[in-house]
């Protein structure tokens, strides 16, 4: 059973504001959450200077089974856990989505979600079945173990399997990287991470957009955790997921583009 807790009031007063904290702690996880909580980490340690948080990627499955084992402090996820991975507290920063991104001079606007389904599986080849060019779609993936990529299995593909034949890639950036370059590519990353060089595809008639996705109308939409092991928590690590979650937490995670947990 994961328990789910939020805020910690009196370790806000308590801990996160004593001006001489000090020590280190080892957050890792989700390539997804990583760059986010790496910028919550650099606002904490400029308001105490004598703590270091190191801040790794390596997927959310790693994330996970690193704090499971003591490997780490924190650990970060972009899914939900599983049934099998128990023993951690959950606590939920903020809420992203996935966009399904294409080049910019691919003159698709949008496709439903069965289109997206049948693309990734390997059905759909070629970019003339939307009335584009004759080229092959060349799919790009997130690894095994992915966050992002176990969401997007959930929240897309239902039944089916992603196509042996889509390039795997071990970070959102490197997908993006890659559909920037590539006119015929199609990927899926972070909400948070969309920049002008690439372009993100409505769904079923739905944009990717903060109103979209704060309201449920946007169907790809998936929480943003950090983790840590039951009965093993310290005060440093209590002390900056209480940050994560203060109003300027929370206003910084606003501001990159992500749903806050708390209104």
């Amino acid at each position: 059973m994961h328990r789910i807790y939020f805020l910690f009031p009196l370790l806000v007063l308590s801990i996160d504001c004593r001006p001489n904290a000090s020590g280190a702690i080892t957050v890792v996880g989700s390539t997804s959450v990583q760059p986010f909580v790496e910028k919550l980490a650099e606002e904490y340690m400029k308001r105490h200077p004598k703590v270091k948080i190191n801040v790794q990627g390596g997927g959310s499955t790693a994330g996970i089974m690193a704090v499971t084992d003591g490997a780490c402090n924190i650990g970060m996820s972009s899914r939900h856990l599983k049934v099998d991975e128990s023993g951690l507290d959950t606590i939920t920063i903020a809420h992203d989505a996935i966009a399904v991104i294409v080049h910019p001079k691919n003159s698709l606007k949008e496709l439903t979600l069965q289109e997206i389904r049948d693309i990734f599986a390997g059905e759909i080849k070629n970019w003339s079945s939307f009335g584009w060019s004759d080229a092959t779609i060349v799919v790009v993936t997130r690894e095994e173990g992915s966050g992002t990529r176990g969401a997007f299995c959930e929240l897309v593909m239902e039944d089916s399997e992603i196509s042996d034949e889509a390039l795997v890639q071990d970070s959102n950036g490197a997908v993006r990287e890659i559909v920037a370059r590539d006119e015929n590519a199609i990927g899926y990353i972070s909400f948070g991470l969309l920049d002008d060089r690439v372009k993100a595809l409505a769904i079923d008639n739905v944009e990717p957009n903060i109103e979209n996705i704060t309201e449920g109308k946007y169907s790809l939409k998936r929480p943003f955790l950090l983790l840590v092991k039951e009965g093993s928590r310290c005060n440093l690590s209590d002390s900056f997921i209480s940050y994560t979650l203060s109003k300027d937490g929370q206003s910084s995670l606003a501001q990159e583009g992500l749903i806050p947990s708390r209104p």
